[in-house]
């Protein structure tokens, strides 16, 4: 049996073909208010979880503490980017190492191609290796590094927990979320995971999305709504839903984690707890729904719905189903 509190979550959708449930999706979701205060309680909420790459906003902000410079505000969007690999994007991402000086040599994540199919099949067909430049975490690796050489911090060692960025990262992570840092492990670009609660990466995107001007948060959240392309890539859902919700900012990761904040300081988690992304977004949907986003107004409706409409089974190549959010009764404390 399981250890995990995680192995206690709810079914939050199911899948659906020709009128039949053939599988289910546990999960978690939590809501929080303005004032940082749970409203919003599916599942497990106070069971730690990892992030994976929706923490990168909150490591961008560490990244411009520490004085990380950037012209371009595009660029503030691909540090805290998981991205396509799309041209954009590389270059994006040697701009911003030439900006210090360095070339994608200093690179340290893992090797990849592009997340883009589209780029993927060209990288494939010139027979081009995997690169770390093309990999979907390069605009953060970048950002890092140029980070350490504005702040005149070792290079070589920027991925170390021990590292001074690496350590700000978690004080910063610590202060946003409003609680401690549960557990430090390595992501699968190379760069350090940390572990927080669903509610606490709520609480952190709300705080994130309704920012002071002049805040380096507030320049954060405002470059992810200014350049949603940078964040995600051409057609990405995450990409579609900040550019579809006045206000809104979001971050996808690995595992199936999905965080969003909200102009008026609310925020949203949710986690999938088997790791398959496909009930990830309607999830997320419905959770924007129940926390009153469709009152923004018919756009909004429709870009929730053209989201849903994306998660679709197939028989035989025709759509016969798809997948829907059944979340249960939410709580509120």
């Amino acid at each position: 049996m399981s250890t995990s509190p995680l192995a206690g979550a709810p079914v939050v959708a199911e899948v659906v073909r020709n009128g039949f449930v053939e599988s289910v999706h546990h999960g978690v979701v939590a809501g929080t208010g303005p004032d940082g205060q749970l409203v919003v309680e599916v599942g497990p909420v106070d069971a730690p979880i990892l992030p994976r790459s929706s923490l990168k906003p909150l490591q961008t902000v560490a990244m411009l503490r520490a004085g990380l410079e950037l012209t371009d505000e595009e660029l503030v969007a691909l540090a805290a980017a998981s991205h396509s690999g799309e041209p954009f994007h590389q270059d994006g991402a040697r701009r911003i190492l030439a900006s210090v000086g360095l070339d994608e040599t200093a690179l340290q994540n893992t090797p990849d191609r592009p997340l883009s199919e589209t780029e993927r099949q060209r990288w494939l067909a010139a027979d081009l290796p995997p690169s770390s430049v093309a990999q979907n975490c390069s605009g953060k690796h970048a950002a890092m590094l140029a980070a350490c050489v504005a702040a005149g911090w070792d290079t070589a060692t920027y991925r170390d927990p021990g590292h001074p960025l690496q350590r700000l990262i978690v004080e910063v992570v610590e202060e946003l979320t409003g609680e401690q840092v549960a557990a430090v492990t390595v992501d699968g670009c190379g760069a350090p995971a940390l572990a927080v609660t669903s509610v606490g990466l709520a609480r952190a995107f709300g705080r994130l999305a309704s920012a002071a001007e002049g805040t380096i948060e507030r320049r954060v959240a405002d470059a992810v709504r200014a350049h949603p392309g940078w964040l995600g890539g051409t057609g990405r859902d995450v990409t579609r839903l900040i550019e579809g919700v006045p206000g809104l900012i979001a971050k996808d990761g690995a595992e199936s984690v999905y965080a969003v904040g909200l102009a008026d300081g609310s925020g949203l988690t949710v986690k999938i707890t088997d790791g398959y992304d496909r009930a990830r977004v309607v999830v997320m949907t419905a959770a924007l729904r129940r926390m009153g986003v469709e009152g923004l107004g018919p756009d909004v409706v429709g870009v929730l719905d053209a989201l849903d409409a994306d998660a679709v089974v197939r028989g035989h190549g025709e759509p016969v189903g798809g997948v829907r959010a059944v979340l249960p009764e939410a709580t509120a404390r």
